[in-house]
């Protein structure tokens, strides 16, 4: 997935281009041709088979995911934080130590709310069949500013394919269920995981380049004070999270935690892919705006 005078490689390149290409311009024609009849609308003209899909962020709930029962101080909400708590510690407190992991970076390229933290993603792990499993979380959140791990996404997969997640406490009929999983329907979320699957799973090898209806099943458990929830969607606000700086890391970087924003300048060449996210977007106008 790196420059190399491979065949293969430049095969990757043209595709890449082209079925980013379809979908940015997909996306600009349904805005230019949305005449007010609304997101709906505009959804369906960007991709007719996906007719809950819309061009700005957006989320649903898995089907029989629910938050009622949710609670921060409910036992199992506690022992869950607790332990992604101890496993980050312990495992993947910073950037340095997901790289060694084997985690792979993502960079949200199509948001338009807070980019102060990133995505780290375990093919490991997504390729396995735990689910919920606060040793081996699917996704790691860091904090950009300190480089610090400060929660994790679990992706509900097995073997790479999403599949229905488990509920964190409650059944189905029960007043307390929580099951705080949701979907991107938006497209910076299907872009994020369409590439993902592109540069780190290498679908296009098997010529699978198709652009997703939405992820599959998603849910966050942040370890920092969150003035939401622990199983908010979006990042704690940037003040709240206090951070000290990650440790100098071992990996070869001009960048400084704590000074420097953790992004792909500052990772090592081996961890870039060819085309970033950003590349792949931003030269069809997919930006919404940033």
């Amino acid at each position: 997935m790196y420059d190399s005078g491979d065949d293969s490689i430049v095969s990757r390149r043209a595709l890449l281009r082209a079925s980013a290409g379809t979908a940015a311009l997909g996306a600009v024609d349904s805005v230019r041709a949305d005449d007010g009849a609304g997101r709906g609308e505009t959804a369906r003209r960007f991709d007719g088979d996906c007719p809950d899909a819309t061009i700005e962020p957006g989320m649903t709930h898995c089907e029989g995911a629910s938050m009622d029962g949710c609670a921060d101080d409910h036992p199992a909400t506690v022992e869950l934080q607790s332990a992604v708590a101890d496993a980050l510690e312990r495992r993947y407190p910073d950037a340095d130590a997901l790289i060694d992991a084997g985690f792979k970076p993502y960079f949200d390229t199509l948001e338009t709310g807070d980019d102060s933290w990133s995505h780290w993603l375990s093919p490991e792990y997504i390729g396995d069949d735990a689910v919920l499993d606060p040793e081996r979380p699917e996704s790691v959140l860091v904090d950009n500013d300190s480089w610090r791990s400060i929660g994790v996404m679990f992706i509900a997969t097995d073997g790479g394919e999403p599949v229905e997640p488990p509920a964190v406490y409650g059944t189905d009929e029960s007043e307390e269920l929580c099951s705080p999983w949701h979907a991107h329907t938006g497209l910076p979320g299907r872009f994020a995981w369409w590439y993902y699957r592109q540069a780190y799973e290498r679908d296009f090898e098997e010529g699978d380049l198709e652009f997703p209806c939405r992820t599959p099943c998603m849910l966050h458990v942040w370890t920092v004070d969150h003035p939401a929830s622990i199983y908010a969607h979006d990042a704690p606000p940037t003040d709240a999270r206090d951070l000290p700086p990650a440790d100098d890391p071992a990996f070869e970087t001009d960048g400084v935690p704590g000074e420097d924003e953790l992004d792909w300048d500052v990772l090592p060449d081996e961890l870039v892919p060819e085309r970033t996210s950003e590349s792949i977007a931003r030269p069809f106008g997919l930006d919404l705006g940033r």
